[in-house]
């Protein structure tokens, strides 16, 4: 019964029927059907080149090295061959490689061919399945939550590709209900009994845990984390979250095998025994969310029973600070998500396969945007635009500043649209810029170290230029800009003036976006670090200025304490408040009865919803309602970054000796604060800041 139950839950009509009129009254009938269904394959061959095949339910490309079975109903990547070995898991939940909405609910369901290998000597195929929602809910129990636009999933091979490239195109007809795409990813399972070996970046790069020694683990604070029981980490704590990593600086991740397997032949290598990878490449960063500080996930062991190795690619984040979606009600809408390329190699072991896949990267980058890909909205090489410009960063109270590891880019104009309802409350209106968009597409490069940029290949449209730095607080913003196709415009030298509000008492860390600077900050991806905070603190942060060194003296996360004996997270900890010495002289002091102190925090992490803040035992202001981003649970050092202000009168300061106080509530052991930056200023009352 295996064949006929695969028959019924992939082989269906492209026009979606009630369940009764696809009911078969008798066994004879239905062997009869599963037969005709099951028959010998059409194929659309090219020799030497790409075969293309296709029966009831499924389109079949093939070249030299790779075969990929693609489902023509779900669209879903249910099996990928390489040299004869099967890549993909079947172990649980989706098998295989799946986009997180698929088009399996749509009411219909179009298969095609858009590249025939017959039409170009055997060079290219592509296969498309489309579904079209009419404005019906898609994929509604995907862990992303559903869609109401019409989705359209491809995948293309070429004669000599080592992988199989897929793209989603998302699409929202005017006449549609408004919507808000949730969690969006393509993902694979993959198969356990090839893949051991992870690889992300230079920091995680390891043999993996099997899926027993998951399986055997003790469950912790989180369904994500266990305390494994078994295996060469026997003791350690597995934590899928210990895996995320920046989009931006991660164009090629995945799985290996540290052992050989015997391959098949194909162009360029006889039959062999080797290592084999899979990795997911994305030649271009544009239309992932987040811009180049999106922390996401890459990778981990399946939650499950039977966890298969899994590869993730996310294009809607909501992790680490999340991003939005949304679609207005009578807003015509589309958007290209890929094409990515899911490499397979072999070699002589994981190192040798991970340097390879990051030359495939860089390749796939140069060719981008692919000319093969046509007939959506995707404008090739000539349609691109393209800017340059050189930035100078001009800060009068530090004279001596230069800004390292400049990133510029271009987003979508800053809108506003409704956030989450949480516990009963109101959904908040909130601003979506570059950090938190996911609808739009953005561009961005890397400076070079005298401030010169240069970003090519970018859509026509209108968008804001941005700049951000480390050794600088906050970010450049120009005024909007509209390149047209082919477009290329010369920025000339752009002055940056930071923002100040008045003149710098003291400032602790470094402007970077990122806690990594503090005590612990190099070493943060282990479950449970919040736990160890009372030992390595155990009077608390006492900070003196001029004499204590932040890369030490300064926790990289400021977390309840929690009571000894809790080696597991689940008891709640005791409110934390951390103290700032400083003294002022005189002429620092100035005259305070006509200005205002102003402390700037700078936060990257947060699991709080209060921050109060005290001057000499005075209160003097309190962050409320800050926006959880989930970095500290999620063993992050960065995330959603924001800025806040605490304007106090300058009185509450003295001459001599001060402090200030940061004081987070009890609670659970991960609702903290990880500060990115902090700094004082003094100002006239009637002085407004200077912004670039």
């Amino acid at each position: 019964m295996g064949f006929l139950s695969r028959f019924f839950t992939r082989c269906r009509p492209r026009l979606c029927l009630p369940h009764s009129t696809r009911a078969l009254s008798t066994f004879a009938t239905l062997l009869a059907v599963a037969t005709a269904a099951f028959s010998a394959p059409t194929s659309q061959v090219a020799s030497d080149g790409v075969t293309l095949s296709e029966d009831a339910h499924d389109y079949i490309l093939s070249n030299a090295c790779v075969t990929a079975t693609v489902d023509k109903h779900t669209g879903n990547l249910v099996s990928l061959r390489y040299r004869g070995l099967e890549l993909m898991g079947h172990g649980s939940g989706i098998p295989g490689g799946y986009w997180e909405q698929n088009t399996g609910r749509a009411p219909q369901v179009i298969d095609s061919v858009t590249i025939d290998p017959r039409s170009n000597g055997g060079r290219r195929a592509e296969v498309s399945v489309k579904g079209i929602s009419e404005g019906r809910m898609l994929s509604p129990s995907a862990p992303g939550g559903g869609i109401r636009c019409d989705l359209e999933l491809r995948y293309g091979l070429g004669r000599d590709d080592s992988g199989v490239y897929t793209y989603a195109i998302y699409s929202h007809p005017a006449n549609y209900p408004a919507d808000h795409i949730g969690e969006s990813r393509f993902a694979a399972k993959l198969n356990p009994k090839i893949f051991d070996w992870m690889t992300i970046n230079a920091a995680v790069n390891k043999r993996m845990p099997t899926p027993r020694d998951w399986v055997e683990g003790t469950p912790l604070n989180m369904k994500e984390a266990r305390r494994l029981n078994t295996g060469i980490y026997k003791g350690q704590v597995e934590h899928k979250y210990d895996y995320s990593a920046i989009q931006f600086d991660t164009p090629a991740y995945g799985w290996s095998s540290t052992q050989a397997f015997p391959l098949a032949p194909s162009q360029v290598s006889s039959a062999s025994r080797a290592h084999v990878g899979l990795w997911f490449i994305n030649p271009s960063m544009e239309y992932l969310s987040g811009g180049p500080t999106k922390v996401e996930l890459t990778g981990h062991l399946d939650l499950s029973d039977a966890p298969d190795p899994v590869l993730l690619n996310y294009w809607r984040g909501t992790h680490y600070g999340g991003s939005f979606c949304p679609i207005a009600k009578g807003e015509a809408w589309t958007k290209v998500v890929g094409p990515m390329l899911i490499y397979c190699n072999a070699g002589n072991g994981p190192q040798e396969l991970w340097h390879d896949a990051l030359r495939q990267a860089k390749a796939e980058a140069e060719q981008w945007p692919y000319a093969w890909v046509d007939g959506v909205d995707y404008p090739h090489a000539a349609q691109r635009a393209s800017v340059s410009g050189a930035f100078s960063v001009v800060d009068a109270q530090e004279p001596n500043l230069h800004p390292t590891s400049m990133l510029v880019g271009l987003s979508a104009p800053d809108y506003f649209t409704t956030g989450w309802a949480r516990f009963g409350r109101t959904p908040p209106t909130v601003r979506v810029g570059w950090q938190t968009d996911a609808k739009h597409y953005e561009f961005w490069t890397r400076a070079n170290a005298d401030g010169s940029f240069a970003i090519s290949k970018i859509r026509p449209g209108t968008y804001v230029l941005h700049a951000i730095a480390d050794g600088v607080l906050g970010e450049f913003v120009s005024n909007q800009i509209t390149l047209k196709p082919g477009e290329h415009l010369a920025f000339g030298t752009i002055v940056w003036h930071p923002v100040r509000y008045g003149r710098q008492l003291w400032d602790i860390g470094i402007p970077n976006r990122s806690a990594r600077e503090f005590f612990h900050g190099d070493d943060y991806r282990h479950w449970g670090l919040y736990l160890d905070y009372p030992k390595w603190f155990p009077h608390d942060v006492d900070y003196t200025i001029g004499k204590s060194d932040f890369r030490k003296d300064w926790n990289f996360e400021q977390v309840p304490r929690v009571p000894a004996d809790d080696t597991d997270g689940r008891e709640p900890g005791k409110s934390t408040t951390w103290t700032v010495h400083f003294t002022l002289t005189p002429a620092a002091l100035g005259d305070a009865r006509t200005e205002r102190a102003i402390l700037r925090l700078a936060l990257c992490g947060i699991g709080t919803r209060h921050l109060s803040v005290t001057v000499n035992d005075r209160h003097v202001g309190e962050l409320d309602n800050l926006q959880y981003n989930a970095v500290i649970n999620r063993d992050g050092i960065q995330g959603l970054w924001s800025e806040h202000d605490v304007i106090f009168p300058a009185s509450a300061l003295r001459e001599g000796a001060n402090t200030l106080k940061l004081t987070i509530p009890g609670g659970n052991p991960t609702s903290g604060i990880e500060y990115d930056y902090l700094r004082l200023e003094v100002a006239p009352n009637n002085e407004p800041a200077k912004h670039s």
